[in-house]
């Protein structure tokens, strides 16, 4: 039998530690994980329509475009340009608005309790179409955005950041389905 000479293993052994965890790191990964943009490769660019706003909040359709557009150029899988020069356009009508109270706080004058925190719920329709094509790229669906929030002084002021989240969150629901779920 030959003999194993272990005097070598204090100096090997953080050389074996490494391969080992290099090793751990390298096949321990998700296999179907996919960097960067799952859209059609002939599909590079969108635009974003004149956003239709059917529902009583005013000035809901410019902070609903800028919050989508913030959206698609955080993921950065489509570039925005204009119309003219668009490969897919996108259509958004938003639907409906929603507002509750979500958590009371008493008041310390009086026994009442004064609502202390709000929520809000968007949704919305969207759809993505390819100039000069009959059949849209992604057939009409519905989308969701909400947020809670508070106010210390001015309710719209509290009311005008809420509804900018929630058109923040309704934004990833948008760039989701847009660049995955075609």
């Amino acid at each position: 039998m030959k003999h194993i000479d272990f005097s070598l293993f204090p100096r090997m052994f953080p050389a074996l530690c490494a391969l080992a965890f290099c090793c751990m790191l390298l096949f321990s990964s998700c296999g179907y994980y996919h960097m960067g943009s799952m859209m059609h490769p002939q599909i590079k660019t969108i635009a974003i329509s004149t956003i239709r706003n059917d529902t009583r909040e005013p000035l809901l359709t410019e902070l609903a475009r800028t919050q989508i557009a913030a959206r698609f150029q955080s993921d950065n899988s489509l570039k925005l340009v204009s119309k003219e020069e668009a490969d897919c356009i996108l259509y958004v009508r938003l639907v409906n608005v929603s507002t509750s109270m979500r958590r009371y706080k008493p008041s310390y004058v009086d026994d009442d309790y004064r609502p202390a925190e709000f929520h809000v719920d968007l949704s919305a329709e969207m759809e993505v179409v390819v100039p000069g094509r009959s059949e849209p790229l992604i057939k009409k669906r519905t989308v969701s955005g909400s947020a809670n929030y508070q106010y210390n002084v001015d309710p719209q002021v509290g009311k005008y950041y809420g509804l900018r989240q929630a058109c923040y969150d309704l934004g990833g629901d948008i760039v989701e389905y847009t660049t995955e779920a075609w």
